[in-house]
C-alpha cells in the first residue's frame, strides 16, 4: 500500500505555483535603475526636454486664455502684438500649427530614444535575464522588471519635465507681458496642463519600453547566456 501512494502522490499536479510579490518586483527594478544610473538618466533627460517643452507651450496658452478671459481690450492687443492670432470674437488661444508640429516631433524622437535605449539595455542583460529565467521567473516577470523601470524613469521625468516647463513658460510670459499676465491666470488650468504632461511622459516611457520588454520577456534563457558568451 505504501509504495503504491507514493507514485500516486508524485503524479498529483501543481496547483500552486510561487510569484514574487510586486513590493519584491519594484525593489529589483529601482535596484537595477540604480546600478544603470548614467544610462537611466540619458533616457530619463531625453524624455525631461521633451515634457518640458510640451508643459512649456501648454502653460504658455492657458496664461494667454487667462489674459484674453480678463476681457479687456489693452490685454487682447497685447496678445495680438505678442503674435498670436485672435479674432475679435475668439474666447481663447490656440497653439499655432508650428508648436504643434514641433511638440510632436520633439516626442516622436523621445519614443525613438527611449525604445533605442531600452533595446541596448537588455542586449547589456542578457545573462541576467537567462539567469533569472534559469531560476523560474516567468515571462511575465520579466516584462513587468521592464515597464516597473520605464514606469519609475518616465514618472521621474515626466514630473520634472512639466514642472520645468511651466516654471519657464510663467517666467517667460512674466517677461513679455508684465506681472498683469500673472494676476489673470487660471492656476488650476495651469495645474492640469501640469498634470497632463507628466501623464504624457508615463506614457511616452511605457510606449516606448513595450517592444523591448516583450523582447527580453520572450528571450529563452539558453540563448541568452550563449550569446552573452
Amino acid at each position: 500500500m505504501i509504495a503504491d501512494s507514493q507514485p500516486s502522490s508524485s503524479m498529483e499536479p501543481v496547483n500552486r505555483l510561487v510569484v514574487l510579490p510586486f513590493r519584491k518586483a519594484l525593489e529589483i527594478a529601482f535596484k537595477s535603475i540604480q546600478v544603470r544610473f548614467f544610462r537611466s538618466l540619458i533616457t530619463t533627460l531625453s524624455l525631461i526636454l521633451a515634457v518640458a517643452f510640451l508643459s512649456f507651450v501648454n502653460v504658455g496658452t492657458d496664461v494667454a486664455d487667462g489674459m484674453l478671459a480678463a476681457d479687456q481690450p489693452h490685454l487682447r492687443q497685447v496678445l495680438i502684438q505678442a503674435g498670436y492670432d485672435i479674432g475679435a470674437e475668439d474666447t481663447s488661444v490656440a497653439s499655432t500649427a508650428k508648436q504643434r508640429w514641433i511638440v510632436i516631433l520633439s516626442l516622436l524622437v523621445c519614443v525613438v530614444g527611449i525604445v533605442n535605449a531600452q533595446l541596448m539595455a537588455v542586449t547589456e542583460r542578457f545573462r541576467e535575464i537567462g539567469t533569472m529565467k534559469c531560476l523560474g521567473a516567468l515571462d511575465r516577470f520579466v516584462l513587468r522588471l521592464f515597464v516597473l523601470e520605464a514606469g519609475m524613469q518616465g514618472l521621474a521625468g515626466g514630473t520634472v519635465g512639466a514642472l520645468a516647463g511651466a516654471l519657464f513658460s510663467l517666467i517667460n510670459s512674466t517677461l513679455g507681458f508684465g506681472w498683469l499676465a500673472l494676476s489673470h491666470v487660471s492656476w488650476p488650468e495651469v495645474a492640469l496642463s501640469v498634470i497632463a504632461s507628466i501623464g504624457v511622459g508615463f506614457l511616452l516611457s511605457l510606449l516606448g519600453v513595450l517592444y523591448p520588454a516583450a523582447l527580453a520577456a520572450r528571450m529563452q534563457p539558453v540563448e541568452a547566456m550563449r550569446v552573452e558568451q
